[in-house]
């Protein structure tokens, strides 16, 4: 089986290639948001969480927690405004971009049983859905557990962000994976693709060729877009928020047909009647 590896060559153990290399920058085209002092561990924990391996609630309501804490510490670093506008949402996720794993086709059929085609496309996007599930499940847990603690109306904001992020990731992923499926190559730098993807979740659409060159920056249209869709996900996972474990229940029935409305509305761009090209062209060269 191959990978493509990511914009440095570098070679993912696990199968696939990452879908950023290098920083794509600034979302809001400004000064870059306070970020961890450690981004690599809150990619490692991205990329924990948003892997196919199944795991029980108690180690992905650990790992929430972990990662809820690392953007706590980045929240209070930019401020009162915090998370508030999207602008730190959205650094962080350019920042974790390079660490979300995209497999190729000949991978995806062996992690599926050898499936194909519709069967196939179907098999991934039932991953993610089940993988968003059990990230509000295990994000509405961890807050009925500390609900009635003093912290939490301190600590809720971070671990909001950290579902926001890890279900973002998760379906990047199944969208980068649903265009190998479809044919749809998206060539390019891990940067520039990361971009692609990254803009294809903010508009809930399939990678559009027809809109230029593909590049490792975001445009003000897409940086936009990318704000409030993250602000949109993060305000729905203030259910998890509920008393006891309603949160829990509320948060995984959401993203569930979330996941699933979104990977039905970018299936119908790669395969409908007005499908997209089967090739996205390469960036083209400095001028």
């Amino acid at each position: 089986m191959t990978d493509r590896g990511d914009v440095n060559g570098r070679r993912d153990p696990g199968g696939g290639d990452h879908a950023g290399g290098d920083r794509a920058g600034a979302p809001d085209g400004g000064a870059v948001a306070p970020l961890p002092d450690d981004p690599t561990e809150i990619g490692e924990l991205i990329g924990r969480l948003t892997g196919d391996d199944d795991m029980d609630r108690e180690t992905r309501g650990r790992l929430l927690g972990r990662l809820a804490r690392l953007l706590g510490q980045s929240a209070r670093r930019a401020g009162a405004a915090g998370f508030a506008g999207g602008r730190l949402l959205a650094d962080l996720m350019v920042e974790v971009a390079p660490h979300i794993r995209i497999r190729d086709l000949e991978t995806l059929q062996a992690h599926h049983g050898g499936l194909t085609g519709e069967a196939l496309a179907e098999s991934i996007v039932r991953v993610a859905a089940n993988g968003t599930t059990a990230v509000g499940a295990a994000g509405g847990a961890l807050a009925a557990a500390e609900f009635a603690a003093p912290p939490l109306l301190l600590t809720a904001p971070a671990q909001i962000a950290a579902e926001t992020l890890v279900v973002a990731a998760i379906e990047v992923k199944m969208i980068a994976e649903l265009h190998e499926v479809y044919g749809v190559t998206v060539h390019g730098t891990g940067t520039a693709r990361g971009a692609a993807f990254l803009t294809a979740w903010a508009r809930q659409r399939g990678v559009n060729p027809l809109e230029g060159s593909l590049t490792s920056a975001l445009g003000s249209a897409a940086k936009a877009a990318l704000r409030k869709r993250l602000l949109r996900v993060f305000g729905r996972h203030l259910t998890t928020l509920g008393p006891f474990l309603t949160g829990a229940a509320a948060g995984a029935t959401l993203n569930r047909s979330a996941t699933k409305a979104l990977a039905s509305k970018v299936r119908h761009d790669l395969r409908g009647p007005g499908a997209l090209p089967r090739l996205v062209p390469k960036p083209l060269p400095p001028s």
